[in-house]
């Protein structure tokens, strides 16, 4: 089993370079394989140093679950600011800072929540506070920054809650 973490000291990352490899490739041949295997298996060995806490995920199925909540919310608000910008007027939009308190502590996963949220259109994480209990998010338009911000806690820190902690 050493041996074997020793080879592939971040297998998810092997895994998905290959993956990619191959995609990128645009060539399911054996030698687009081979060739990914190779960079999938140098790539974490000569990274390995860089990674000295490896985040432990706790809950798969809540990662599988958080990524399909998050590709939801990109599609709506995708076609929620496109609304807004094409029919609300400048004078009726509410851009709104938003402090959020962190529950969060772990450094991965405030980074896949600061992530998220830049990712979904309307809405950008701007700073986060020097003990890392606040995060600063400006949103497009948003008349209740309440609501968003009890949001935001809701359907994405919980799911990381689960997940990494």
């Amino acid at each position: 089993m050493k041996l074997l973490r020793r080879i592939f000291p971040h297998p998810h990352l092997t895994f998905l370079l290959t993956f990619v490899w191959v995609l990128l490739a645009n060539n399911g041949s054996l030698n687009s394989l081979v060739f990914g295997l190779i960079l999938g298996i140098i790539i974490p060995f000569i990274t390995q140093p860089y990674w000295p806490d490896r985040p432990k995920l706790r809950n798969w199925r809540m990662v599988a679950e958080y990524m399909l909540v998050v590709l939801w919310d990109i599609v709506v608000a995708n076609v929620t600011v496109a609304r807004i910008i094409l029919f609300k007027r400048d004078a009726d939009r509410q851009p709104n800072w938003i402090c959020v308190p962190l529950e969060l502590r772990t450094p991965e996963a405030i980074t896949v929540l600061a992530g998220t949220i830049t990712m979904t259109p309307g809405t950008v994480s701007c700073d986060l506070s020097a003990q890392g209990h606040n995060l600063l998010v400006h949103c497009l338009d948003a008349p209740n920054p309440e609501e968003v911000r009890d949001q935001i806690k809701q359907r994405y820190e919980r799911r990381l809650k689960e997940i990494f902690e």
